[in-house]
């Protein structure tokens, strides 16, 4: 029993000690960084104190310490490269950095092959992707986070327009790709980009400013490296661009140097006022105060000068999260192993250099631990989304100036722009939209509170291209050849106008575009507006959606919609003249109804009216007379029944419109203008045939076919007002068109010089005429606002009035004669009346009926009293049965309907007398006989 004991603890003793040789003592992760550099310092320090934690705290690695191997970068990719491949060489199972993304670009290619995992605390461009470096992981923000947060602000204040600043390099470069990406999705760009060498002295920073400032854009975006960055803003000072008017949006290298600086600004930066800055942002959390106590103790016994910036704390969780992958690794009894690459052997076999550099076998496996990293560090939640980025990427935006950088709030990629913390918000949906976006009050540079504009007018010496249409009529719009700038029109002078009210001066030069003997293409006008060929385009173009599309138009400065002229002549009398005012169906249906009213009264007035009364041809005779005598209200009947004074009322009103719709009709048939093409509006002319003049080069000649289906072959393209009215006297039997569609106030010209001209139909569209722009141009804007303030002062007006109104004939449709009357103009009105007509007869012969039926049983009644017999024995030997004759043959209810109403009333009333009497001496004579 005692043996078998002791065999047993024997076992026990052997697998604890195989166990122990199976997890190493120590692993060894290597740290790439430079040491004298802003981030270097802080985060060296950081990750020392972080390896520390780690090797204190049981929990993690037990049994196993974390060895650290640092190698300094110097600033050099070369060098920085060197370092990286001296530390593969020591077998190390991942690296903590590089920081910089040059060298992360560089040596994430040897890790690829060697599946030595790399951490990078600070390599921020968002072209160092997973897609492309497998054992790359970015354990801070990527900038395209960053980005994004600086596309947010433009579009909050506003600004369509920026220039970007930045270090020629891969981190500068992969960081104004990601900014133009941003602002894209803001209707924002980048207008010019300063490319500043990265070994640029001051003589280069200060001719690349110069040129900036040479630029329209006043926001200014400024991405280079935190140790030459602060060089810029020294040289801007000299050259006046830290005042008021400019916008400067740093990233976050600003905020690491300002950090750093335990003194908060570094000496001689007090002109560094008004700057937006950004910084990485993580909650506050108390292991996060008790990091920052450590480090500046720390920093103190070491006397380290720079001080502690957001760069340190994602270098100490950094630590943490390889700590927590090779714990996990380990745990699932994976072995830390390195093997030999065969592809760093010649074809001889012989050894080459590279040949010390071994791959981690064990390498795919912790770099899946380090993707399933998810716990709570010192800059909150530490965990990877499906892109390997961290999740809640937040920065805060910084107001630089007074002692202490000013936060004026946060940026998150959850709800955007916010006054709140983003931890806060994250319990809450998310809203991106824009009224959700805020910021507090920013102090902009020169001490002002005022959002500046963003751009000034370009200070390189280009003056503006205006671009004017030169075409040969139409001359009071836009001429060429003329005034002080070679152009003069009403479009010229508003522009001018509107020029003098910007607050900036806005040097020009007017280019005439077209020959001057036919009108240029006005869409290919626009088009040199969106290619860059001249930067405005003044003239009557019209405001529409095509255009919208490529350019930026400002306010419209004159209203413009499409009509239609058509010729017009003096109308002609002639004998038969007043015949034309109805039409031949309106004259028969008129005539009917008359006659058709004047039976509708004769039979409801006949049986009661004495003047209905009479012969045959009397009534035949009264039944016209009375009809006709009613179109002059002559009628010399009166009416005496309910219906038939019902029905004269309802008449007498259709009379009147009739007889003031023929009045107006002859007069204006005798008095006005003709259309000569029987043109009458839109919907007339589409459904013709006739050929349509259009203004040449216009966007009529397009509308006309796309939207209102006319075919080509019916427009004739027209280039002067003499054109006009050659091919519309011509008419389109000897060549010319029937009608021409152009814009209005091209129209009231055209019409101030020819009379014999006139507007058929309505205003079949409505736009306006505009300056058109490049797309986001801000002087777009403020010509608006200056167009405003002349309409508001009236000097829109007095323009108009200077150029455009002269003497002409009445431009409105409202002197050309009138279509005839048709039946379509009162089929209603007659419907109406021939209804109540037939109500009336309806009402009427229900009530002949019913006193027909009356009368018809006191017939009955009155023929069986006089056939009783006399005496009581004739009546018992001689019973006889009573043969009533009821009056049912037509011929007898037309005699009926015949009879005065009067009559038949006496009548009725004559023969119940007599059967009450017949009654009575019936009862006597049956007492008599009685008794």
């Amino acid at each position: 029993m005692g043996a078998a004991k002791l065999l047993a603890f024997c076992l026990v003793l052997a697998a604890v000690a195989w166990t122990e040789g199976q997890r190493p003592r120590a692993v060894k992760v290597g740290a790439l960084f430079d040491y004298d550099s802003t981030i270097g310092r802080a985060a060296q320090l950081a990750i020392e104190l972080a390896v520390d934690d780690v090797n204190a705290d049981r929990s993690v690695l037990a049994g196993t310490k974390m060895d650290l191997i640092t190698a300094d970068t110097n600033c050099s990719g070369f060098v920085g490269t060197v370092q990286a491949l001296q530390l593969m060489e020591k077998n190390v199972v991942a690296v903590v950095g590089p920081q910089s993304s040059v060298i992360g670009h560089v040596i994430s290619h040897f890790v690829n092959e060697l599946h030595v995992p790399l951490l990078s605390f600070a390599a921020t461009d968002p072209t160092l992707s997973a897609s492309e470096y497998s054992y790359f992981l970015r354990s801070t923000v990527s900038d395209y986070f960053q980005m994004r947060a600086i596309a947010s602000i433009a579009s909050y204040y506003q600004w369509k327009e920026v220039t970007a600043i930045f270090v020629d390099d891969d981190y500068g470069r992969g960081g104004m790709s990601a900014l133009g990406d941003a602002l894209a999705t803001k209707r924002a760009r980048i207008s010019y980009k300063a490319v500043i060498p990265p070994d640029a002295n001051k003589d280069v920073i200060s001719d690349i400013l110069f040129k900036v400032n040479m630029m329209e854009s006043r926001v200014l975006v400024v991405h280079v490296n935190p140790d030459t960055g602060l060089r810029i803003f020294s040289i801007a000072n000299e050259l006046q661009m830290m005042t008021g008017g400019y916008v400067w949006i740093v990233t976050d290298w600003l905020a690491a140097v300002l950090d750093s600086s335990k003194s908060g600004y570094p000496k001689n930066m007090s002109y560094m006022q008004g700057l937006i800055a950004l910084r990485q942002h993580f909650p506050d959390s108390a292991a996060k105060k008790k990091f920052i106590s450590k480090w500046n103790t720390a920093a103190r016994k070491r006397k380290i000068a720079s001080g502690l910036n957001s760069y340190s704390f994602y270098a100490y969780d950094s630590v943490w999260i390889v700590a927590h992958a090779i714990d996990k690794f380990l745990n699932s009894g994976q072995q830390i192993n390195f093997s030999a690459d065969t592809r760093l052997y010649d074809s001889d076999t012989s050894i080459i250099t590279l040949s010390t550099l071994k791959i981690f076998d064990g390498g795919e496996h912790l770099l899946q631990q380090l993707l399933l990293t998810n716990f709570t560090g010192l800059t909150g939640l530490v965990q990877f989304d499906s892109d390997r980025n961290l999740v809640h990427p937040a920065y805060e935006i910084l107001n630089i100036g007074g002692s202490v950088p000013g936060l004026i709030g946060y940026w998150s990629n959850y709800s955007g722009l916010s006054v709140a913390a983003p931890e806060t918000l994250y319990q809450k949906p998310p809203n991106m939209s824009s009224s959700a976006q805020q910021l507090s009050t920013m102090v902009w540079s020169g001490d002002s509170t005022t959002k500046p504009r963003g751009w000034v007018f370009p200070n390189n010496g280009q003056p503006l291209r205006i671009g004017v249409p030169n075409k040969p009529s139409f001359k009071e719009f836009v001429a060429s050849g003329k005034g002080p700038d070679n152009v003069t029109g009403y479009c010229i002078d508003i522009f001018n106008a509107a020029v003098k009210l910007l607050p900036y001066p806005v040097p020009s030069r007017f280019i005439s575009i077209g020959d001057g003997i036919h009108n240029p293409k006005y869409d290919d006008i626009i088009n040199m507006v969106a290619n860059n060929t001249i930067d405005v385009a003044v003239g009557d173009f019209a405001i529409i959606k095509n255009r919208t599309r490529i350019a930026e138009f400002t306010q419209p400065y004159i209203e413009s919609g499409m009509v239609i002229v058509a010729p017009v002549k003096q109308s002609t009398s002639s004998a038969w003249a007043f015949f034309k005012p109805f039409t031949l169906e309106m004259w028969c249906v008129t005539g009917a109804l008359f006659v058709f009213v004047g039976i509708v009264v004769w039979i409801l007035e006949h049986r009661t009216n004495e003047e209905f009364r009479g012969t045959p041809q009397q009534q035949v005779l009264t039944i016209f007379w009375f009809a006709f005598s009613t179109m002059f209200f002559a009628h010399r009947e009166n009416t005496v029944s309910g219906l038939g004074r019902f029905v004269l009322i309802i008449w007498l009103f259709v009379v009147l419109i009739i007889n003031s719709s023929y009045t107006a009709s002859l007069t204006s048939i005798l008095t006005v203008q003709q259309l000569v093409t029987g043109v009458t509006g839109l919907d007339n002319l589409i459904a013709s045939t006739v050929p349509i003049g259009h203004p040449a080069g216009k966007f009529i000649r397009n509308y006309l076919i796309e939207e209102l289906n006319i075919h080509e072959s019916r427009l004739v393209p027209l280039n002067t007002i003499q054109d006009y009215a050659d091919a519309l006297n011509r008419g389109p039997k000897a060549g010319g068109v029937a009608a021409v569609i152009d814009e209005m106030p091209c129209v009231e010209l055209f019409l101030s010089y020819h009379c014999n001209f006139r507007i058929v139909g309505q205003e079949f569209t409505k736009e306006g005429w505009g300056f058109a722009f490049q797309r986001d141009s801000p002087l777009a804007a403020d010509m608006s606002t200056a167009i405003l303030q002349l309409s508001e002062t009236g000097q829109l007006q007095r323009i108009h009035d200077e150029w455009l109104t002269r003497p002409s004939c009445s431009s409105d449709d409202s002197g050309l004669g009138p279509s005839r009357l048709d039946l379509g103009s009162f089929w209603g009105l007659f419907l109406l009346c021939a209804m109540i007509c037939l109500f009336s007869l309806g009402a009427f012969f229900v009530k002949i009926s019913c006193q027909y039926s009356r009368y018809s049983s006191s017939v009955a009644a009155g023929e069986s009293s006089e056939a009783s017999p006399t005496s009581p024995a004739v009546s018992e030997v001689h019973p006889t049965k009573p043969k009533p004759r009821r009056l049912d043959s037509f011929k007898d209810l037309m005699h009926f309907v015949d009879k005065k109403e009067e009559d038949v009333k006496k009548e009725m009333k004559q023969r119940s007398s007599d059967k009450d009497n017949h009654g009575v001496g019936s009862s006597d004579t049956h007492f008599v006989s009685s008794a």
